[in-house]
């Protein structure tokens, strides 16, 4: 990694043969205020993060409104950070829960900046994990904040597990008299924040009662001091007058997921959408929606009307269809500088080897090659591993200090034919399955 004092002093070398980095958890089957102290980790097993096997210090479990239930373990990482592993939801009113994610993490935040002096990997090579950051009691509000033992760093109070008002899951008025559906609703939020130079990234992971799923990742904290010679137009001024031009760069955020939907193994299917023009002897626009499977690695570019799915390969909802997770990318700047970078989305046979969107620590040989891009090769998918890329070009502004505001980005799984009906339907509703009744 460079040595620019605006990155954690700390040698690439150090950070690759570091030692695996473990945590402690309350569960949070309700909200609390405290956590309390860590207890033995489980020893290592000669991987940069150890899988907690489940137990009630690495469980979180949270009902929400409506009765629908989340579940998972979480463990961390001083590469990867934080990562959610056996990710169910267990719909209202269902017997049972529906397995959604086996392992979800990030996987990469990629900077480079736009003058082509400085580019960073932050979770390989520039100290992502342990700049685990201790966080307040009002940073966690009605929620629980564990500690994590991070190696050369030591006790941490940096997992919060809280809920968060979201407004309303639904409003539906009834078509004769002044009656109104409605319900508020609220999320099941886990994340932490870890600090990278002037930078903190809050890492955040959102849970909703409709089985919806939210990957977000705000920077924060302040731009780096370093960087303000940017008089060649790649920056803009800051401060009194043009004398300070902080230098434009981008996040490229890389997520990693693999699913597991219902224990079974997934397939992906890529929608596209064509819209033609009106007839000229009148008439509305037509629009043609075509399915593709998946079934080989993909690169692949997110379009207008344009959107993939991973489908269970097992599990169908009451109605008999195939349940399926979609996934909604936010607003993304694709940065065509690196391989890697320029594409949305990359589907690719799973390895064990391949953790990292770019930098990749693991050992996947001398050919293997060392970001996504290079294992998009043309393998049959049978288990596919999902990495969503969303790109952000920060052109600072005067708003930005000090410190500067949040700016998010990330993407959703929302839930498609996982249940037969909207799973907080009320009661009064649970009978319009289909074409809904006339008058209802």
């Amino acid at each position: 990694m460079s040595t620019q004092p605006h990155r954690r002093a700390r040698t690439r070398g150090a950070v690759l043969t570091a030692a695996a980095v473990l945590g402690a958890a309350t569960a949070t089957a309700g909200p609390a205020t405290s956590a309390g102290a860590a207890p033995t980790p489980p020893p290592p097993t000669g991987n940069r993060s150890v899988n907690a096997d489940c137990s009630a210090a690495y469980r979180i479990t949270q009902k929400l409104d409506g009765g629908a239930v989340w579940r998972m373990c979480w463990r961390y990482s001083t590469d990867a950070g934080l990562i959610l592993d056996k990710v169910t939801y267990q719909p209202p009113g269902a017997h049972a829960p529906v397995k959604v994610l086996k392992h979800a993490r990030l996987a990469q935040i990629h900077v480079p900046y736009d003058d082509g002096g400085a580019e960073y990997d932050d979770l390989t090579g520039a100290g992502f994990g342990w700049g685990l950051q201790n966080l307040k009691p009002a940073e966690c509000p009605g929620g629980t904040l564990t500690t994590v033992k991070v190696p050369e760093v030591g006790q941490v109070k940096g997992l919060c597990t809280t809920t968060r008002a979201r407004g309303h899951a639904y409003r539906m008025a009834a078509d004769s008299g002044s009656g109104v559906y409605q319900a508020q609703a609220k999320d099941l939020l886990v994340y932490t924040v870890n600090k990278v130079g002037w930078y903190e990234y809050i890492s955040e992971w959102r849970f909703s009662s409709d089985g919806t799923v939210g990957a977000n990742v705000g920077a924060t904290g302040s731009l780096s001091p370093v960087d303000y010679n940017a008089t060649d137009g790649r920056g803009w001024p800051i401060g009194k007058g043009a004398r300070s031009y902080a230098t434009s760069h981008a996040h490229n955020v890389f997520w990693k997921l693999d699913f597991g939907l219902d224990g079974g193994k997934d397939r992906i299917e890529q929608f596209d959408s064509t819209v033609t023009a009106p007839p000229a002897g009148g008439g509305g626009p037509t629009v043609k929606t075509k399915r593709t499977p998946v079934t080989k690695e993909l690169a692949g570019d997110a379009k207008n009307m344009r959107w993939w799915r991973v489908v269970s390969g097992t599990g169908k909802n009451a109605d008999g269809h195939a349940r399926s997770y979609e996934i909604v990318p936010g607003h993304t700047n694709t940065h065509a500088g690196r391989g890697f970078t320029r594409h949305d989305v990359y589907f690719t046979q799973a390895r064990a080897c391949e953790q990292f969107a770019s930098n990749n620590i693991g050992d996947c040989g001398p050919r293997g090659g060392d970001s996504v891009d290079k294992w998009v090769n043309g393998e049959t998918l049978t288990t596919p591993s999902v990495w969503v890329n969303i790109g952000f070009h920060h052109i600072a502004r005067d708003e930005d200090q000090q410190p500067m505001p949040v700016h998010w980005q990330g993407f959703q799984l929302a839930p498609r034919d996982v249940t037969a009906m909207n799973p907080l339907t009320p009661s009064e509703l649970a009978s319009q399955n289909g074409q809904p009744d006339l008058g209802s």
